[in-house]
């Protein structure tokens, strides 16, 4: 801010803008807390997101100006004018870009849906061309409501696939979760052969036994470390838990891989849900055709295709290891209000015989 304003003036603003980022995170940080507890728009939360995170984004902008302006420097022996150290002239330009950003992301790309479609080569497959949509992490709350979720699903409903695959992390406010199941009954005609249902770890943070309560209720199929076949189908649809004793993880991902696989024929042409992207290598080894996960919501924030914060193994996209396939899902919600080179998709898989 010093290149914009001097004295007092200097002082004031930063005084007021250290306030207000006082404010906004506490509250931010406490009403994180309850969101997934009231319904509705959250466009104060969203505001706050926006502030903070174009600060954050001006201050990268910055940094790098000043190491290539340094860099710059050294390499062509500039000297360096003491009377005339500025950043930019026209500093103006990186909280205007950095806001710029923080908006886009916040009040736009997080709702441009995208859609992907993607072949499986799967063997022993009769129903040759057979369709999957997945979505994932729809996370409902104060970002995601109810309606939100029916158009969701009318647009996943609207490309025809014969099946909907949901991994996980769709309950996530006990004021709309009842509804929610409801809602997922209604829209199971509208896929030939239903909807097909894993858990994910927020299912368990709002209450796993009053949301299977729900699903029970449903016609929704819900795979709880466990295989089923497609009814009329030579396919066979799997799903597992998510583990969520951390520090036995490993142990208890392959516990629930067990289980799941206990009943399935050898050989039968099989699609793995599993929240957690590290049952990919899991289902690989026991030769599943394609695992479809999410979690990672894709990092939220991306460049040229690719997760800016690959913090997990797989954090994005298709995986190929052999001849099976695995996805993780970028996700459809989000607990943070904001997505920047990593929208929303829904994921089409045509399975083809081979």
């Amino acid at each position: 801010m010093r290149y914009l304003l001097a004295g007092r003036k200097l002082r004031y603003a930063r005084l007021t803008i250290l306030a207000i980022d006082l404010v906004a995170i506490g509250w931010f940080v406490m009403h994180a807390v309850r969101y997934h507890q009231i319904s509705g728009n959250a466009v104060f939360l969203e505001l706050i997101v926006s502030f903070i995170l174009a600060q954050l984004i001006g201050s990268v902008f910055v940094m790098l100006a000043v190491i290539i302006r340094c860099l710059w420097r050294r390499m062509m022996a500039v000297p360096v004018d003491k009377s005339r150290r500025r950043l930019l002239r026209k500093a103006a330009v990186y909280p205007a870009a950095a806001t710029g950003l923080s908006l886009y992301g916040s009040f736009v790309e997080r709702d441009s849906l995208v859609e992907r479609s993607y072949d499986i080569p799967v063997h022993h497959l009769v129903e040759d061309g057979y369709r999957i949509a997945q979505l994932s992490d729809i996370h409902l709350g104060s970002f995601f409501s109810v309606a939100d979720l029916e158009t969701l699903l009318q647009h996943a409903a609207a490309a025809k696939p014969n099946l909907l695959a949901i991994t996980g992390d769709l309950f996530d406010d006990n004021a709309q979760n009842h509804q929610a199941a409801r809602l997922l009954d209604r829209y199971v005609d509208a896929f030939p052969d239903g909807i097909w249902y894993c858990l994910g770890n927020h299912e368990h943070f709002r209450g796993v036994t009053a949301i299977l309560e729900d699903l029970a209720k449903t016609r929704v199929q819900v795979l709880v470390n466990e295989s089923r076949q497609v009814p009329s189908r030579s396919i066979f649809l799997a799903g597992v838990d998510y583990p969520m004793d951390r520090p036995n993880f490993t142990e208890l991902s392959k516990e629930y891989m067990e289980e799941a696989m206990e009943k399935l024929p050898a050989g039968a042409p099989t699609v793995l849900l599993a929240h957690h992207p590290d049952f990919i290598d899991l289902s690989a080894e026991r030769a599943i055709a394609l695992t479809l996960s999410g979690h990672t919501h894709g990092s939220q924030f991306g460049i040229f295709g690719l997760p800016l914060f690959p913090v997990f193994k797989y954090t994005r996209g298709m995986v190929q290891i052999g001849e099976s396939y695995g996805y993780v899902h970028c996700g459809n919600g989000s607990w943070f209000p904001c997505r920047i080179g990593c929208p929303p998709e829904i994921a089409y898989f045509n399975l083809r015989a081979v």
